[in-house]
């Protein structure tokens, strides 16, 4: 587990809702605008999001922010999604307003394939310390994260600690073991795939795909994607 995230009690919420937040680039175009404005709508609409989950029974919401294949993008973009990232993680006094602890999951920092920069990490670092007191849903963004190599690095970690591979030993050693099974997976924008994300973990949770872009996405979608969820 990283050491960034703090082991904190059980939130409330019992779901687990992932969301691959597809179609900001797309959104912005429809409208003639720059693939950039789509990105800052996109994340103005997470706080959104999170705010209908903190509503809901919603104890973790996972969001794919940057994989890691995302660095071949035109390196303008690059730069305009971490600065909006850095925006995100700064958004600690809304956070903490609705009781929000916040989580990273990503290739570790000091490792070697790692890419995150400096101003981005230490967003992320302040963020997770400054909402560790909240007792509400936990909020882990996805930064530099891909799950093939969470998986790699797991069963690296395992051997190296000498343990057997196991589904357990693999478990143990995720970016965060805490982390419980997805329940429902969100996909926007019309695709239909999962893009490396959460292979683990949502190994056996239903999936809602949308037309419907990121930026657009409401509470009304996030019914339909919990619905698919059986009751308890």
């Amino acid at each position: 587990m990283s050491p960034l995230n703090p082991l904190g009690p059980p939130p409330p919420g019992r779901l687990h809702v992932a969301c691959i937040m597809d179609g900001n680039g797309r959104w912005a175009e429809s409208r003639g605008l720059p693939r950039t404005a789509g990105h800052t709508a996109g994340e103005e609409n997470l706080a959104e999001v999170v705010r209908a989950a903190v509503q809901r029974d919603i104890g973790w919401l996972t969001v794919f922010g940057f994989s890691t294949e995302n660095w071949i993008r035109p390196r303008p973009e690059v730069r305009h999604i971490l600065g909006l990232h850095e925006r995100l993680f700064g958004r600690v006094t809304e956070l903490n307003e609705n009781n929000v602890r916040i989580r990273w999951i990503g290739r570790p920092f000091d490792g070697p394939d790692a890419r995150t920069p400096k101003y981005v990490q230490r967003a992320i670092r302040k963020a997770i310390a400054d909402t560790a007191h909240n007792t509400g849903m936990v909020l882990t963004v996805a930064f530099d994260y891909g799950g093939r190599a969470e998986l790699m690095g797991a069963v690296r970690s395992a051997r190296a600690a000498g343990q057997r591979i196991t589904p357990a030993s693999i478990e143990s050693h995720l970016h965060d073991p805490t982390l419980p099974p997805v329940d429902v997976m969100v996909r926007t924008s019309g695709e239909i795939r999962v893009s490396n994300f959460l292979l683990w973990q949502s190994a056996g949770a239903a999936i809602h795909f949308t037309d419907t872009p990121w930026p657009d996405f409401d509470a009304a979608e996030l019914d339909a994607a919990i619905a698919l969820v059986p009751a308890p």
